[in-house]
């Protein structure tokens, strides 16, 4: 019995843990991007937000995020 109470136990404490986990998405990285921009000067944060939305505009044509030094795909076109 009390093999079955800790097996569901950790079944419920798995299913929770990755239930908070919100999906990676193009919106999310261009959200990240345009905070990044804020810690630029602020002669460098027009052109920086100008690349963050070029990045969000190619992320939700192709679902690949390029951040310039690294690029993954799969992302939620959202």
């Amino acid at each position: 019995m009390s093999r079955i109470v800790f097996a569901l136990a950790a079944l419920s404490f798995l299913y929770a843990s990755t239930a908070r986990a919100a999906p990676m998405t193009c919106t999310t990285e261009e959200k990240s991007c345009l905070t990044a921009c804020q810690k630029n000067p602020a002669a460098l944060v027009g052109n920086c937000i100008a690349a963050c939305r070029q990045r969000f505009n190619y992320c939700r044509s192709t679902g690949c995020w390029d951040s310039g030094t690294s690029r993954y795909c799969g992302l939620l076109r959202q």
